[in-house]
């Protein structure tokens, strides 16, 4: 989910109190509600550190994907396209052939987009060719946590830039500043939930330990 994505006042406002579910009586960054299934990706994935690099790169890619679209259109679609493109297995997805693309432009199932998907292709030759993708990922995490409590949400930031610029010059597309810091934010690598929101205090303690295993 991009920065851009979220509302303008979500580091201003409290974050919302919803009704939907077993987590009812806590509190939420506001971006979420409204919609089971953005809530739950909020509860149970958003901020959460990743270090699996297969699960890393699936987030990449769909990160890439979401350009252009709103991120509820990548979580709708996301558990077909997890099947479809063989469960992102890296080695799987960099030996996709043309036929395969143009197979796939025909499924609506998917996020429809030539470049996108020739990206994901060419995302995954390029994974392969490093020896700790996620190493290589983790180490443009920023080494300090933020506890400022009035902090404004960035697009971007230094660290997410020299993750684009060393992506693309491994040969990564669709991975500029802004998808690189919406996936350092999806991936655990910074915490973005707002401080009075219920998942702010675990998302800490659990960047703190990944950073310290960094």
């Amino acid at each position: 989910m991009t920065a851009k994505n979220l509302p303008k006042d979500f580091a201003k406002d409290a974050p919302a109190k919803t009704p939907k579910n077993k987590t009812k009586d806590k509190y939420r960054c506001n971006w979420c509600t409204g919609s089971d299934l953005y809530e739950n990706y909020h509860d149970q994935e958003w901020g959460v550190p990743l270090k699996d690099p297969e699960a890393l790169f699936k987030l990449l890619i769909l990160e890439g994907m979401q350009a252009g679209l709103a991120w509820i259109t990548v979580l709708n679609k996301r558990e077909y396209m997890h099947k479809l493109f063989f469960g992102f297995d890296m080695s799987k997805v960099a030996a996709a052939t043309p036929g395969d693309v143009e197979s796939w432009l025909l499924d609506a199932g998917i996020i429809r987009h030539r470049g996108k998907l020739n990206a994901m292709i060419g995302n995954a030759q390029s994974a392969l060719d490093i020896q700790d993708f996620s190493g290589f990922l983790w180490q443009f995490a920023p080494p300090k946590l933020r506890t400022n409590k009035n902090f404004d949400v960035p697009a971007q930031t230094d660290e997410s830039n020299l993750m684009s610029k060393a992506l693309k010059a491994k040969g990564f597309r669709f991975v500029g500043p802004t998808i690189c810091y919406a996936f350092m934010q999806s991936a655990g690598m910074v915490n973005d939930h707002h401080p009075d929101c219920w998942r702010y205090s675990d998302c800490q303690k659990l960047l703190k330990a990944a950073l310290a295993k960094t």
